[in-house]
């Protein structure tokens, strides 16, 4: 059958947000035209792609189905006409997936100035900790840890080496310790983090002789928000343990001290990573440049 491409555009819209308000938005038209895109795109199938509720809607398996399919081939025709009609300066919708962790391009002056260097580019940002394909999501380029990145993919250093660290209060060391061994955290108040509720809490591993090894850690409090995890530890509510940059400008006001660093060596940092395609669009390898300078700027 014969379909409207602009149907199957509206519907890959609505599979990355689960919200038809969203996804409205995000295609610069009314939530009514959304809705009614996909009625015509599902009366033609003859089948039901997402099911609706009052605030989200979710991919019938159909729908799954199809997006598996259409949304790789969908980015690369997009790809290929912006380069077609791309004379002129970078522009267009740039999506990037980041981790949380990365305080290297989340921190402002980055985008900032790639804003400021590149105003027709719009530079749609998603902080998340999940892992999934960036490619059938629906994003451009993603930044996350080295060690976690797809082989299949192209990455360009974001920063250099990073290492973790266990930060607390001093007015917490002063009340209970200083912790000599990683295996003494058992004993500690700790604040742990994970990604989602579902997920494990972040294990806290360390290196002795050479030899990785993690701790059990039991954390009296959990969370997903890396702030709330600094505010508390901050507090003197307990031990707490991430990217060294995370607490940088505690650390060096003295506000939190670290901890346990003989058994905290460097490992690869964060890069931004992208398909390995021929021909890039043009607002992809305008980011690619501006992280490399503003790398070797640093």
């Amino acid at each position: 059958m014969e379909t409207d491409l602009n149907l199957l555009r509206v519907f890959l819209a609505v599979a990355r947000s689960d919200n038809f308000r969203v996804a409205a938005d995000r295609l610069g038209v009314t939530r009514s035209a959304v809705s009614q895109a996909m009625r015509r795109l599902e009366d033609g199938l003859g089948i039901a792609l997402v099911q609706r509720s009052t605030r989200h809607v979710r991919l019938t398996e159909a729908g799954e189905r199809l997006h598996r399919r259409i949304a790789e081939p969908l980015s690369a025709v997009a790809e290929a006409l912006d380069e077609v009609a791309d004379d002129g300066p970078p522009r267009g919708v740039l999506r990037v997936a980041v981790t949380s962790i990365a305080e290297q391009f989340l921190s402002g002056p980055l985008i900032a100035t790639f804003a400021d260097a590149y105003p027709g580019i719009t530079v749609d940002v998603t902080v998340t900790d999940a892992e999934f394909d960036i490619v059938g999501a629906g994003f451009d380029a993603g930044v996350r840890l080295g060690e976690v990145i797809e082989q299949d993919m192209i990455a360009v250093a974001l920063t250099g080496p990073q290492r973790e660290v266990v930060v607390a209060a001093p007015d917490y060391v002063a009340r209970h310790g200083v912790p000599v061994h990683p295996r003494d955290l058992v004993a500690h108040r700790c604040i742990g983090w994970r990604a989602a509720p579902e997920v494990a809490p972040h294990r806290w591993e360390f290196v002795e002789s050479g030899q990785p090894f993690d701790v059990q850690v039991e954390p009296q409090v959990t969370t997903n928000d890396m702030l709330l995890m600094i505010r508390t530890a901050l507090a003197g509510g307990g031990i707490t343990f991430g990217i060294e940059d995370t607490f940088r400008p505690w650390l060096d006001r003295g506000e939190l001290v670290a901890l346990l660093g003989d058994y905290l060596p460097p490992f690869p940092g964060f890069f931004l990573y992208f398909p390995s395609r021929h021909n890039q669009p043009r607002k992809l390898r305008a980011l690619i440049e501006h992280v490399r300078a503003f790398r070797d700027a640093a």
